[in-house]
């Protein structure tokens, strides 16, 4: 039997339309005439999406009992009787109820498939495992319902369902997604602008990465290695001149040419033609590259064309874009054809594009080689070979009594040039022939290759020995010259490095990614105090055996994976290490000073409270000391009414005096950490009209719309009481009298939220982090008002229940704080976001 088909239909968000999607294509599967049942669809109340399932087989559901409690579950066993050619089934990442066949609805799904059904599923982006975190970064909601990766992948075809977040947004507010009680918490939590921008870009390069996956494994399978412009992917190649901004400005206009277009810019840092680069210059031209959306990378190779094709081969480039080179006519004589003409002939099926650029054409002195190359070596032999007899027959035929000493410098001069161009073995070839040439042709007795006098056996001794010196110089002056390039490139590698942790990146994260890519390995993990710190890489086809591990000082280790590494490697890895050494320290000492802040901070707090005791409790203590010392006056007689007033200042002030010190205390007490909290499961409906009737509000200032039937959340009712009594009388001493407040409540995303919304002047967007530190009044000058604790107070006491408050401005004016506690409820509310 063949396995069945899985079409999967992917959403960034509740609410886009995939159940709709779904529904449509089941409806144009059964007009063609194929056997379509729906076996589970959750219409949310949506009209538009129940509409969908008229005239379409619906499987009816299995009841089952959970706790007294009665649940609807989709029938397995149902649809595997019934056996149709297609099986509609909602909500693939769904968590079974408890009893059922199997825990995941996507194994359901499995077991479908393995029976020969094809199945038509969804599915939104949070559920994917591996982008779980993500998810919750962005949009602040862990999702408890996941489908791994692997299931994903295996569908047959996945379509994302696309809206922009504009539209999704219009949609939520006219009632297409949520009921309306839940609308306005909606907007403003998970279906934030912001947020669903972000989860659509996620959703998109999601599936974009699967189909360069599905691609990838299509050319290996079919031992496809040429390139296939599926996506354009332009490698631009730094030659560490001020050059290279036009090469990277071009680079991104041609990458921007096709949707999807990446860009990438190498330096390759070597021997061979690019080492005198300019460290600035790169520093400047890695910044453009990423402003411009591209990625900058950095190899050290012997040889620069090769190490650029094989870059550009690595990461699947279509074009690759170098600069004219700078070379004068007698330098390329000399050194042999250029990078350019090298790329070309080795790039293949990469589009070569060769910019022209303000330092082309400049003449520049030939410089002196690193390493004699192989076709300066053949240039030695053929000057020699060619050169010696044309010298020979012109010296012959000039030759008489007196020439012998012009013969043996001309021949001299002759062997130091073949010693300067191919080094010393055709010096000392040049210098045996150049001999034997003298003897035979020029010393007596002529045409014999014999020597009479023994003076001239030592000039012609001596005569080879300077040749040889001659050349032996030039092959140390080479590989002095290469050795210095060699260095120059590394500290270009070094200084890079120490860029990109001047810019703020992660030291470990810097280092060893850059190890990778210098030392070209296959991954690098760094390991400290026995665990594994950081891995840069990835090991394709299982573990590899360590190639090379080296041991910190600081109690760790890095293991390069890959090759072997090379002598003069060695030295550019130590530097590697010690920097590795160093942010291993510095991270340690961060850790040390993030346990001082606490200390810090509660110093901080200390000389403000001492500042509080002697500035701002005065005021209460001093209004009741003149009111009992006026009481107990004998100067004064006080009528009845006197007393009472000034009986009513004491107590008025003694209260307040009493309200701050609580205040104060319960400040330390947070700080301190040991503010007592009895939770319990409670309504905020029934906490509500406690702090209403705290406050004794007239009768129309306020306007109450707190379901009965929101979740309880689980909290302290009475520090819940005291946060509300805040708000709510800090909206009243700033909201206009004719602008009544307004009390929401709503839950949404395994939470209950509580809204207070006044009509007030509102904060500035710069001064909200302020409103929740001590001893800020934001411009409130009123001393009898408190110490300005009360925002900081009830910030702390929500975070330590478990729960947050935030301050939004109100749509037309003002400014709505937010109560958010965690419902009794949330497993079963986390599956609805």
């Amino acid at each position: 039997m063949n396995a069945g088909f899985l079409q999967v239909y992917l959403g960034a968000a509740p609410g886009v339309g995939k159940t709709f999607s779904m529904l449509e294509e089941g409806r144009r599967l059964q007009e063609q005439g194929h056997d379509v049942v729906v076996g589970l669809v959750e219409t949310h109340g949506r009209e538009e999406t129940a509409r969908m399932t008229e005239g379409l087989e619906i499987l009816p559901r299995r009841a089952v009992e959970h706790r007294l409690v009665q649940l609807e579950e989709f029938d397995l066993d149902g649809l595997l009787a019934r056996h149709p050619e297609w099986a509609l089934i909602d909500e693939l990442a769904h968590t079974n109820a408890p009893g059922s066949a199997h825990l995941k609805r996507w194994e359901d799904v499995r077991q479908l498939l393995d029976a020969g059904i094809n199945v038509i599923s969804t599915v939104n982006i949070q559920h994917i495992e591996s982008l779980n975190d993500v998810v919750q970064s962005i949009t602040g909601v862990t999702q408890r319902e996941t489908i791994p990766d692997s299931v994903l992948r295996a569908a047959d075809q996945i379509e994302v369902v696309d809206l922009a977040p504009e539209a999704l947004r219009t949609r939520l507010s006219g009632g297409k997604v949520y009921p309306a009680g839940t609308i306005d918490a909606a907007l403003s939590n998970y279906f934030r602008l912001g947020n669903l921008t972000a989860l659509r870009e996620l959703a998109l390069l999601w599936l974009a990465d699967e189909v360069d996956v599905a691609l990838q494994s299509y050319r290996n399978e079919h031992g496809i290695t040429g390139k296939w412009e599926a996506r354009e992917r332009v490698v631009v190649a730094l030659p560490g001149g001020a050059e290279g901004e036009t090469l990277i400005r071009r680079g991104a206009r041609i990458a921007a040419r096709s949707s999807g277009g990446q860009l990438l810019v190498v330096h390759v840092a070597s021997s061979d033609g690019l080492a005198e680069a300019n460290p600035a210059a790169l520093v400047a031209q890695r910044s453009l590259a990423e402003s411009l959306g591209g990625s900058y990378h950095q190899v050290i190779g012997d040889n620069t064309p090769t190490s650029l094709v094989e870059f550009a081969r690595g990461v699947n480039a279509t074009q690759l874009v170098i600069g004219v080179s700078r070379r004068s006519r007698l330098t390329a004589f000399l050194t042999g054809q250029g990078i350019g003409q090298t790329v070309i002939r080795a790039s293949g099926d990469i589009d070569v594009h060769i910019v022209s650029h303000a330092a082309a054409g400049t003449v520049q002195l030939p410089k002196s080689r690193g390493s004699l190359t192989l076709r300066r070596r053949l240039i030695g032999f053929a000057l020699a070979i060619g050169g010696l007899p044309l010298l020979t027959w012109l010296l012959s035929s000039l030759r008489n009594g007196e020439s012998l000493v012009s013969d043996v410098l001309a021949f001299q001069l002759l062997v130091v040039i073949v010693a300067l161009v191919g080094g010393i073995w055709p010096a000392v070839t040049a210098a045996v022939i150049a001999g034997v040439a003298l003897d035979f042709f020029f010393v007596a007795p002529l045409y014999t290759v014999t020597i009479n006098d023994p003076l001239h056996l030592l000039a012609l001794l001596i005569f080879l020995i300077i040749a040889i010196l001659v050349s032996l110089v030039v092959d140390q002056a080479a590989s002095r010259s290469r050795a210095a390039r060699r260095s120059a490139a590394e500290a270009e590698t070094l200084a890079n490095v120490a860029g990109s942790i001047i810019r703020g990146e992660n030291a470990v994260e810097a280092l060893a990614n850059r190890m990778r890519e210098v030392f070209g390995m296959s991954s690098i993990t760094v390991t400290y105090r026995g665990a594994q710190l950081y891995e840069a890489g990835a090991v394709a086809g299982g573990p590899e055996v360590p190639r090379t591990v080296v041991e910190l000082s600081a109690s760790g280790s890095v293991v390069l994976r890959g090759r072997d590494l090379q002598a003069s490697d060695r030295r550019i890895l130590d530097a590697f290490v010690s920097q590795i050494e160093v942010a291993l320290v510095q991270r340690e000492l961060r850790t040390a000073a993030q346990g001082i802040r606490p200390l810090e901070e509660a110093d901080r707090l200390r000389t403000a409270l001492l500042a509080a005791v002697g500035h701002d409790l005065r005021t209460p203590l001093s209004s009741a000391t003149a009111a009992v010392s006026s009481l107990r006056s004998t100067d004064v007689t006080w009528s009845e009414q006197d007393r009472d007033e000034l009986l009513a200042t004491a107590e008025l002030s003694l209260r307040r005096l009493a309200d701050l010190v609580n205040d104060l205390l319960d400040a330390s007490r947070l700080q301190a950490g040991v503010l007592p909290i009895s939770l319990s499961t409670v309504g905020l409906d029934e906490i509500v009209p406690l702090a209403l009737d705290e406050l004794d509000v007239p009768f129309g200032r306020i306007s109450v719309d707190v379901a009965p039937d929101l979740p309880a959340t689980r909290c302290d009712p009475v520090l819940v009481q005291r946060v509300l009594v805040n708000l709510i009388a800090n909206a009243l001493r700033y909201s206009p009298d004719e602008a009544p407040l307004l009390i929401t409540a709503s839950s949404f995303g395994g939470r209950v939220e509580l809204r207070v919304i006044d009509r007030g002047p509102g904060i500035p967007q710069a001064k909200l982090s302020e409103a929740f530190q001590p001893f800020q009044r934001l411009g409130d000058t009123d001393n009898s008002s408190g110490v300005g604790l009360g925002l900081a107070l009830s910030n702390g006491f929500m975070g330590a229940m478990g729960g947050a408050l935030e301050a939004e401005d109100t749509p037309g004016g003002g400014l709505t704080m937010v109560i958010s506690l965690p419902a009794v409820n949330a497993s079963s509310m986390g599956g609805k976001v």
